[in-house]
């Protein structure tokens, strides 16, 4: 059995809801959440919980949202927790988002009203191509729209509420999880996994309607710390060494052809800047380096350790420190030890009447954390594209296929248990 396609869906109503909240997270806080308002959706989720009639459903002091749909087959099913996050990025504002629906798109430019310059055109997003007819959710102009992940959060509401609508329907135990600062790297800090009590999970938080991912970069922080010589300017002739000057030779000597986020694609990784700070005296650099296996983390960084080294050889009196920190590693080598959990995958989305895609993602999310700490996830669909940008996009038809893959999922791990 499968999900009927003539679902009386309410993904549209409450993805439009909770894109009118700003939950953006900060990488600055030192709180867990980073961001009080983040729990101003968690509260708004339980609530909906609760009222679907899952009566565990509750924030808990590090805003993490929990709940239980009960079995109700007499199998021994595996518990499958379906997992989004509420935070959305820092690298453009989520306040006082206004979501706009462009009905039956044919595949004209969509010009964000409250700023003209912001326009989608298909030949700088050629997933619209597979969008004709469709409805397209945007933002105004002015903001993200927050699809990511506020999509997925919808997608999995929705689902929830037709099978506790529909008993009919077996299925064994779900669990959901929403969670906090997924954008900032720390979604899963504080997540209690003894009391989430799941098998295996999926994230809803992929992009093309239809794929599912059982790989994601490994990634790594990197802080480079320049120490230099600091001396009055009137007198600093063959004394100062800039630490500021250093830090931009450094910057410019990384590889603009190949290894930058610019210039790569696919499965080739990249060493990326991402903040300069500094003084004359001290300057620090800090890197984010990403690629799908530790040995190429490991060559990429050692690409990086020389041209410091290199350009250190015109600065004698000045030094460096290179720390490395560890942030998340690729899923694929947890999930592939459970090959049913892409089996029913793939199959979930095929009845939703869709050509499963297997890929890659350049990129890290919950799920891969999640993986390594013992509870196996993938990442399927949510239909999100241009994310963390004011021309971030969403088309109902796509969050709608999303509802039934997630339904799809529940019955497929009943039937074949």
């Amino acid at each position: 059995m499968s999900a009927p396609e003539n679902i009386s869906y309410t993904v549209v109503e409450r993805f439009i809801k909770y894109t009118a909240i700003d939950t953006q997270s900060d990488p600055s806080s030192t709180t867990f959440p980073s961001t009080e308002k983040q729990k101003d959706l968690a509260r708004v989720l339980v609530s909906e919980l609760l009222e679907i009639g899952l009566e565990d459903a509750h924030l808990d002091a590090n805003g993490y949202v929990y709940a239980t749909l009960p079995s109700n087959t007499e199998k021994d099913v595996p518990v499958i927790c379906f997992c989004s996050h509420m935070d959305t990025s820092p690298d453009c504002s989520g306040a006082n988002v206004k979501a706009i629906i462009h009905k039956n798109y044919q595949g004209q430019n969509i010009i964000l009203p409250d700023d003209e310059t912001q326009i989608l055109k298909m030949k700088d997003h050629p997933d619209l191509k597979d969008q004709i007819g469709n409805d397209i959710i945007t933002a105004s102009g002015k903001t993200l729209l927050g699809a990511d992940n506020k999509a997925g959060l919808a997608e999995i509401m929705d689902a929830v509420k037709y099978l506790v609508s529909h008993p009919e329907l077996k299925h064994g135990t779900i669990k959901v999880l929403f969670t906090p600062d997924e954008e900032i790297g720390r979604g899963v800090d504080m997540v209690d996994l003894e009391k989430l009590k799941a098998d295996f999970a999926y994230t809803v938080d992929g992009e093309t309607v239809g794929s599912i991912e059982n790989e994601t970069f490994s990634a790594d922080g990197i802080k480079l710390i320049i120490h230099g010589v600091s001396s009055h300017p009137g007198f600093a002739k063959g004394k100062m060494e800039s630490a500021i000057k250093i830090a931009s030779q450094i910057v410019a000597c990384l590889p603009k052809e190949k290894l930058s986020p610019e210039s790569t694609d696919g499965m080739d990784g990249f060493i990326h800047p991402v903040a300069l700070t500094g003084s004359v005296e001290e300057a620090t650099i800090e890197f984010i380096i990403r690629d799908f296996t530790d040995i190429a983390l490991r060559s990429h960084e050692r690409i990086l350790d020389v041209i410091v080294q290199e350009v250190l050889e015109e600065f004698p009196n000045s030094s460096y420190q290179l720390i490395v920190e560890e942030q998340y590693r690729n899923m694929k080598a947890v999930v592939d030890q459970h090959p049913k959990l892409m089996e029913l995958g793939v199959k979930a989305i095929e009845r939703a009447g869709l050509k499963a895609k297997t890929q890659s993602i350049r990129g890290g999310t919950d799920g891969s954390r999640l993986s390594f700490m013992g509870l196996p996830c993938p990442n399927i669909f949510a239909g999100e594209h241009a994310f963390h940008g004011k021309q971030e996009w969403v088309s109902v038809q796509d969050m709608q296929k999303a509802v039934q893959t997630i339904i799809n999922l529940a019955l497929l791990w009943e039937e074949e248990s």
